[in-house]
């Protein structure tokens, strides 16, 4: 058996339209699928105390996860990240602020969570040869996991990519091609390749399966808080996948009777440069435009267009959040403030997600006291880091 047997089937997150489990990507409308799981007769299995006993990683919650219960996971030890305070800086906004640091898991970041996932599905179903666009750690993590598998990888990133993010794709053992341009170019080469019968797209909500490893952050985030959910949570948003599974995660865990109705006001965050979920939620659009000459230090939310833009949008407006737009020297002094002040060291996109909470505070978006978490979602060092300033 490759599928978990809680799995009922993939839904079309636009229309609703049903699929039979398998090999597939995106639905007949060209749009994200949904996995669907029996989630009555998860409830009558499985106590959420149960959890209790189990290790602290990402495989604790099986039955919320495709893979067939009775297939020993290909794993790096996808551990329970940590929430970290940051007194110093809660001070200065009133605020409670807690980051969630995804830098601890393999290669580094958060994109370990959905790889590994995506990787362990692919080895089940008989995929051989696997295909991504990234602007660094999701091809990381995909090459890592792939020579784990025995799956054979292909990574294509901008020129521009951090190089320390070049060498450990190379050095993981996957194929590295440097395109002149940005993500969305990388994902026509990937695309191209995939139609011609050469490998198989991992890219960002191509297929089914990156999302449910990507959700383990709300549930994860849920049972750290004692079945709770904060007030708030920042998010570094380029393809979204992670707002998009923690929403499915909440929703999930409420059907099951773990968690109760309130959900955290959702937040977008996205650099200046590059920021069309912003633009389309300010808008009221449902759907973005892709963003032209984007730029910003934050490359892992440099995506101009996503894929799942209105999953994303959907999410934040349900939520009563926003998306919310940062400049560089906002991320910039972010960066330096978490850990010149609370020591703790952020990426970029990380920092990106602090400088929103500061602007949504100005903006009277979040109110004193309120509990806000922040999703650190790589290691700093990951990152050619800023220049001390004198």
């Amino acid at each position: 058996m490759v599928f978990s047997p809680f799995l009922s089937h993939f839904e079309c997150s636009l229309t609703g339209e049903r699929f039979a489990p398998g090999v597939l990507t995106v639905s007949s409308a060209g749009k994200p699928l949904w996995v669907r799981y029996d989630l009555p007769r998860i409830a009558a299995s499985v106590l959420r105390e149960a959890l209790r006993s189990r290790p602290e990683d990402l495989w604790r919650y099986r039955e919320l996860l495709p893979l067939a219960l009775d297939l020993k996971p290909i794993s790096l030890g996808e551990t329970q990240t940590p929430l970290i305070d940051l007194p110093q800086l809660s001070e200065s906004l009133d605020v409670r602020i807690e980051v969630k640091d995804e830098g601890r898991l393999p290669t580094g970041s958060f994109k370990a969570r959905g790889l590994v996932m995506a990787v362990n599905m692919a080895k089940a179903l008989g995929i051989t040869r696997m295909a991504i666009p990234t602007n660094g750690n999701a091809g990381a993590a995909l090459a890592a996991y792939g020579v784990r598998a025995g799956i054979e990888v292909h990574c294509f990133c901008p020129a521009d990519t951090p190089e320390a993010n070049l060498r450990e794709i190379v050095l993981q053992g996957a194929q590295l091609t440097r395109v002149d341009g940005m993500i969305d170019d990388c994902g026509k080469l990937v695309a191209a390749g995939e139609r011609e019968g050469r490998w198989f797209s991992i890219a960002t909500l191509r297929e089914p399966y990156r999302i449910e490893g990507k959700k383990t952050m709300g549930l994860e985030l849920a049972e750290q808080l004692g079945w709770t959910v904060p007030d708030a949570i920042f998010y570094p948003t380029g393809g979204g996948t992670g707002l998009i599974g923690m929403w499915k995660a909440f929703d999930e865990l409420q059907a099951l009777g773990w968690i109760g109705a309130k959900r955290p006001r959702m937040f977008a965050v996205q650099a200046a440069g590059c920021a069309p979920i912003v633009r389309a939620f300010e808008r009221g659009d449902e759907f973005a435009e892709r963003w032209a000459n984007a730029a910003t230090q934050a490359h892992g939310i440099r995506v101009p267009a996503a894929l799942g833009d209105f999953l994303i949008l959907r999410a934040v407006r349900d939520s009563g959040g926003a998306a919310i737009a940062v400049d560089e020297d906002a991320i910039a002094s972010a960066w330096r403030d978490a850990g010149q002040r609370d020591g703790l060291l952020l990426c970029p996109e990380g920092a990106a997600t602090l400088a929103g909470a500061r602007l949504a505070r100005e903006q009277g978006l979040i109110a004193p006291g309120e509990h806000v978490v922040l999703f650190n979602c790589a290691s700093g060092y990951k990152y050619p880091l800023p220049v001390p300033q004198p």
